[in-house]
């Protein structure tokens, strides 16, 4: 069990020891990897370090009982819904969650993805059960089909991760920005911490004398706007300062051979190494080979620069997204044009040298795990399931 589980509690109620029951509906946490299923994680981390009375029960969309799931409790109780066909997965799902409303009326049901918030107003709304939709970046970043966004509209609360977030999708969806809560992303400072470089993996990608600048993103077409195309273009200007430069890109996709073939074109094809996918567990020492984190980017949040900084490395954002949040307005990092290369060049320039704050490990690792450790995650937590049960 996770160390914060076993040595920190967060006192919920000094005078009410009344069970409160409630709902948490997911698309699928524990059989895949990414920004989203790391958020949920942490959800149930922080919802078991909460003192009583809550008591939830969690369906899976797209989770199967054979996944390993280390959250399964008393006070967590989970059903799976992984089905060789989707379409039946949806129909068991939905039979289930309307036999425990109308069994249980849970006091408030929260949804873990706006692509289930039709379902889950179409279940709740009829029975008077308050509901939160849990929302992440750019799937609210568009106007919403209309079905959708009517869920959205009569959601008790909707919860997002920035500010940045927010604004755009209550901009283009119509939406209260009243009812839209902040519960930022979290970083496990037992699990991300400083390091000495691996010779091993030093060695491994031929990386020995070098200075690192790290990306980790996944490489798909659809998803050019994490920006390693960008710094692949700024690497030719950071070589003139840096001659010992090269760039470790962490993640696989189909967009690899055009990022690959942009690196040769440009003559830096030697600098830059595709490590493919890195399993979670291998991350910390690969963060820990870079001396920049940067990714150009437009993220809803970006976990990966707080997992970076809680390792002691200094990051490089966009400027016009939710990193705004953990790298709070730039003071913990640089946020600079996220197409531009030049911008970005010069940004690497300056976190090579070392002369700023910013590059200071020991200091932004306090700043990071301060702002978005574990518990500090677990105390906003407290306050948005409080604010849900005066809707319930």
């Amino acid at each position: 069990m996770d160390k914060f589980l076993t040595e920190k509690r967060i006192d919920f109620s000094q005078n009410s020891n009344t069970k409160v029951n409630q709902v948490f509906v997911f698309l699928e946490v524990f059989e895949g990897e990414g920004g989203i299923q790391s958020y949920v994680k942490d959800i149930f981390r922080a919802y078991l370090a909460l003192d009583e009375p809550f008591y939830a029960e969690v369906f899976l969309l797209r989770d199967s009982h054979s996944c390993s799931n280390p959250f399964e409790s008393e006070r967590l109780k989970f059903h799976y819904f992984k089905s060789q066909s989707p379409q039946l997965g949806r129909i068991r799902i939905t039979l289930a969650l309307l036999s425990h409303l109308l069994r249980h009326r849970p006091s408030h049901v929260f949804c873990g993805h706006v692509n289930l918030a039709p379902l889950v107003g179409l279940l709740c709304q009829p029975l008077g059960i308050p509901y939160t939709v849990m929302t992440h970046g750019k799937e609210v970043w568009e106007a919403l089909p209309t079905l959708t966004k009517f869920s959205l509209q009569k959601a008790a609360h909707i919860w997002t991760v920035s500010r940045y977030t927010r604004q755009v999708a209550c901009a283009v969806n119509n939406l209260d920005p009243n009812k839209v809560k902040l519960l930022p992303c979290a970083v496990n400072g037992n699990n991300f911490t400083p390091g000495t470089k691996s010779t091993a993996l030093l060695e491994r990608y031929d990386l020995t004398g070098a200075k690192v600048l790290m990306t980790v993103a996944r490489l798909w077409s659809g998803d050019i706007y994490k920006g390693v195309d960008v710094t692949i273009k700024a690497l030719p200007q950071i070589a003139e300062v840096f001659p010992e430069v090269k760039y470790l890109v962490i993640g696989r996709g189909d967009d690899q051979p055009r990022l690959a073939k942009l690196a040769q074109d440009l003559g830096v094809g030697n600098r830059i190494i595709f490590a493919g996918f890195v399993p979670t567990q291998e991350l910390v020492e690969h963060y820990r080979l870079a001396d920049a984190y940067v990714m150009p980017s437009a993220e809803g949040f970006g976990i990966v620069y707080l997992e970076a900084m809680a390792c002691g490395v200094p990051v490089l954002s966009g400027d016009a997204d939710g990193s705004a949040e953990p790298l709070q307005d730039g003071t913990l990092g640089w946020r600079v044009p996220h197409r531009e290369p030049n911008a970005v060049a010069q940004a690497c320039i300056e976190i090579l040298k070392g002369d700023d704050q910013r590059c200071d490990g020991r200091w932004l690792r306090e700043q990071a795990i301060a702002l978005f450790g574990i518990h500090t995650f677990a105390l906003r937590l407290k306050e948005q399931l409080l604010s849900s049960l005066k809707n319930s």
